[in-house]
């Protein structure tokens, strides 16, 4: 199935249902009065996230969603059916935008969330409504209103606690495969990844956290170059960044250091917020080298922009377990934080109250 994360579709809920100008006629019953019933409602457009859908390509193709209009009002004090409701299923990790007006209507980040996108319009009110003891023959009645319509933006951001940065062949997807039991191609050729991959990595059978690899980046995805910057904001909700740099390429006079220089900068022109993440140093290929401790020392020397660095070779697993209990430990402190930060926060609001 093609991944597609981003996409544009138009929502129309439904108009509300005409109320109804009717009076009674039976045998027998002169002036029976008013008996017009009001009109049904218009049918809304809601969105859902589901667990079960990863991509967007259900909405690349169908654009426009459109919800029924409910049925008007009739005689003997009959309503109208309201219309039924549309419910558009969506990836968890979905923001949902309104192009107009640029605000966020939804961020879809819990399985089961239901978000609204677009009112059905009320219902018209029937003439028995506007009956009174000095208007006994009310002949008005009222329109039903429209349903709301928009023009909405829907952007897939994967949800990571961790999330993998580097240059094309730096290592990623075979550092992925090693850790979890997330399966995605490697070979020996640049780009092997065209869309992001996410694995759970079980440090214990109570912990674990998820982990993203996405596309590498190149010198110039600012401006198109290679796969751009089109995957980059499946980092975006990641807690932390870890920036894989082959220490040992495979083409001569290729720079690691220059390399690592580049992605940041890329990083830094897309989001500043991004680039301000935490974010490890993880050096990639050991098995290749044979001077190790040298080859580290020098690019730290050169290179020390990181919170914290590692050494490793993925492909045989030396050094990933204790990368991994290194990270769980990193985010469980991040939790306790926000924890800490949430109930001060409420202590705070409570103390104000009183």
């Amino acid at each position: 199935m093609k991944f597609i994360d981003e996409s544009r579709i138009e929502v129309f809920a439904g108009k509300g249902g005409n109320g109804a100008a009717s009076f009674r006629r039976e045998k027998y019953i002169e002036k029976g009065g008013p008996d017009g019933g009001d009109g049904g409602r218009g049918g809304s457009v809601y969105a859902l996230a589901d667990r079960n859908i990863n991509t967007l390509v259900d909405y690349r193709f169908t654009r426009v969603h459109r919800a029924k209009n409910g049925e008007p009002g009739r005689g003997a004090d009959c309503y109208g059916k309201g219309a039924d409701d549309i419910v558009l299923r969506m990836p968890v990790g979905t923001v949902i935008t309104d192009i107009n007006s640029g605000e966020v209507i939804a961020d879809l980040t819990h399985d089961g969330e239901k978000a609204l996108l677009a009112q059905g319009g009320k219902g018209g009110l029937g003439n028995l409504h506007f009956k009174s003891s000095t208007n006994r023959a009310p002949r008005q009645c009222t329109a039903g209103t429209p349903g709301e319509e928009r023009e909405l933006q829907l952007e897939l951001k994967v949800l990571a606690d961790v999330g993998l940065l580097g240059m094309p062949n730096a290592g990623k997807s075979t550092f992925i495969r090693s850790v979890s039991a997330a399966r995605p191609k490697v070979a020996d050729y640049p780009f092997t990844t065209l869309h992001p991959n996410l694995g759970v990595v079980r440090v214990s059978h109570e912990k674990s956290f998820v982990i993203a690899d996405i596309p590498g980046l190149i010198e110039g995805a600012a401006e198109g170059a290679g796969l751009g910057h089109q995957f980059l904001r499946h980092l975006a909700r990641t807690r932390l960044l870890l920036h894989l740099v082959d220490i040992a390429p495979m083409y001569e006079g290729t720079d690691p250091v220059a390399e690592a220089r580049a992605i940041l900068n890329e990083l830094k022109k897309y989001d500043q917020s991004l680039y301000e993440k935490p974010r490890w140093l993880v050096l990639n290929k050991l098995d290749l080298l044979e001077d190790r401790e040298e080859k580290i020392a020098s690019f730290l020397g050169k290179f020390s922009d990181f919170d914290r660095h590692f050494a490793i070779s993925a492909i045989n697993g030396d050094g990933c377990k204790e990368l991994t209990y290194a990270i769980m430990e990193h985010l469980q402190e991040m939790a306790a934080k926000e924890q800490q930060a949430a109930t001060n926060s409420a202590q705070e609001t409570d103390a104000d109250t009183i």
